[in-house]
């Protein structure tokens, strides 16, 4: 069997989801990079992957999967035979499915837009986008006061999805110093055997 093809581009925080995932289960993917500053996205051959136009997106021996959430779910279900990385008990999942929600939510709509707005020049109100990526920040810290991670007594991929744009908030300007349960999460992530770091742009705070 190959390896899984993974269309990813380094700086894209869904795109790292897949990255990440495909790293702590132990897999070697054929990366294909996707320049999007070039408009690589769109082009026909891409759109035939995901008519979206965005990464990430992998293609497991001719079974596609686009979208970062859905590829982490493939990945669980496909290359994780302990099943913890999404377990199949219906508290735990339900769990999962909340916080994967949350990622594509207030997480996208807080420290992601943040981040697009220093790093890429995204025209977001960065007030608004501010104020939404605190706002998620103290619900999460909140939860984990007592909890290792946040869906289950072990890692998820509930962690993997919530992990990239949370890590990186601080490159839109988001502080991380008012949280001190999520950074220690964040730690306990880049700890699990295998972690792969996303690349640090030098913007906003960190700049």
């Amino acid at each position: 069997m190959n390896a899984i093809k993974l269309y990813h581009f380094p700086l894209s925080g869904h795109s790292h989801r897949a990255q990440l995932m495909l790293s702590l289960l132990g897999l070697v993917p054929d990366v294909h990079i996707v320049d999007l500053a070039s408009g690589a996205q769109k082009s026909a051959e891409f759109l035939a992957l995901n008519a979206f136009g965005q990464v990430p997106v992998i293609d497991d021996n001719g079974t596609v999967v686009a979208d970062s959430t859905a590829i982490l779910v493939y990945l669980a279900k496909t290359r994780d035979p302990s099943g913890k990385w999404l377990p199949d008990d219906a508290q735990t999942a339900a769990q999962v499915q909340r916080w994967l929600s949350v990622a594509s939510g207030p997480i996208n709509n807080g420290p992601c837009r943040a981040r697009l707005i220093t790093v890429f020049g995204a025209d977001f109100d960065p007030t608004d986008t501010l104020q939404r990526a605190h706002a998620v920040l103290q619900v999460i810290d909140k939860h984990l006061a007592g909890r290792q991670f946040l869906a289950a007594a072990h890692a998820t991929i509930a962690d993997i999805a919530a992990y990239t744009y949370i890590a990186h908030a601080p490159e839109g300007n988001v502080s991380l110093d008012g949280y001190p349960n999520v950074r220690a999460w964040l730690l306990r992530i880049e700890g699990l055997h295998g972690f792969v770091p996303m690349p640090v742009t030098k913007a906003g705070l960190v700049a």
